[in-house]
């Protein structure tokens, strides 16, 4: 199983960004998929959530309204966009496979991407 995480770059604040989660050896229209990030010296924290189907999402208070997950089953991707970026978005962002829902926890995701860095200057 592999997923790989892409599309994290440097951006002013105010800026979009939309990351990417590329799934192979999995099934992954089984799985949710979430995106969780790390900021510089914190832990692992919980962003979004979309369901297996794509038709439920979840998603931590600071970035409702701003941030998007969606999912391509055919494709067996999925997406985080970005919009109205804050310096306190900078962050490694882990994309995350697991079959609990809706799960906030790190523990609940059996499969990690590598992360990719997002970084909003002011």
């Amino acid at each position: 199983v592999q997923l790989q995480a892409s599309g994290g770059g440097l951006v002013q604040t105010g800026g979009s960004l939309r990351l990417s989660c590329g799934a192979s050896g999995v099934d992954f229209s089984r799985y949710h998929m979430a995106w969780f990030r790390r900021a510089p010296g914190k832990s692992r924290k919980f962003v979004a959530v979309v369901s297996s189907s794509g038709g439920s999402t979840n998603y931590v208070d600071s970035v409702k309204g701003r941030f998007t997950i969606s999912r391509d089953n055919a494709k067996t991707t999925a997406y985080l966009q970005m919009n109205s970026l804050k310096a306190e978005d900078t962050a490694v962002y882990y994309c995350a496979a697991g079959l609990r829902w809706p799960a906030h926890t790190t523990n609940n995701y059996a499969y990690w991407g590598q992360g990719t860095q997002v970084t909003v200057s002011s």
